[in-house]
């Protein structure tokens, strides 16, 4: 019986986080696509950058501290992803590299269909280097948060409970039970 109110507790939570997660996530996105997606009023605009690491490279003939601050922006931009998709997802117990591959692979997306929409947008410009800086930001805060995290979680819900959530996942649930009546005598 205590397995039991374990395993819906934890299930529970697993709903809390999957809610929090997303609710988290749609804010970042708002953000993310308010700071990327909003025409800027500039006197003049470079051409766009297709070109895979010259603007890495013009950052950073333009000094350490000024570098430092571009690269940080794009690395810092999409990095939350690494952590919220996950989350939002709510699954413990889940292959490392799998959930690495898929949350860098939405990130990339992301990043690309950020870059498209610039393409109509006053005063934005176009740069294939962001897209790799914030992809790389994504894949390293994933690597830096989520396997200590996932791991951290299910030592919180013990032992009992994974094996359960397992088992869940491959079926339906439980089968009902009838308890037996003993035979008269």
């Amino acid at each position: 019986m205590g397995g039991v109110r374990q395993g819906s507790g934890g299930r529970t939570a697993a709903i809390r986080f999957r809610a929090a997660g997303g609710l988290l996530l749609v804010a970042h996105l708002l953000l993310v696509g308010w700071i990327t997606l909003r025409p800027l009023d500039v006197p003049w605009m470079s051409a766009a950058n297709l070109r895979p690491l010259a603007g890495i490279k013009a950052d950073l003939a333009l000094g350490g501290l000024q570098a430092a601050r571009r690269i940080g922006e794009a690395l810092l931009l999409l990095a939350p992803l690494g952590v919220l998709l996950p989350l939002a997802g709510g699954r413990l117990v889940v292959s490392p590299w799998g959930s690495l591959v898929r949350t860098v692979a939405a990130g990339a997306l992301l990043s690309l269909g950020i870059e498209l929409l610039q393409t109509g947008v006053p005063g934005q410009v176009v740069d294939v280097d962001s897209l790799l800086l914030n992809t790389l930001g994504v894949a390293l805060a994933h690597l830096a948060v989520v396997p200590a995290a996932r791991a951290r979680l299910r030592r919180l819900q013990g032992r009992e409970y994974v094996p359960a959530l397992r088992r869940e996942e491959a079926s339906q649930g439980s089968t009902p039970t009838i308890p037996r009546v003993g035979i008269a005598p």
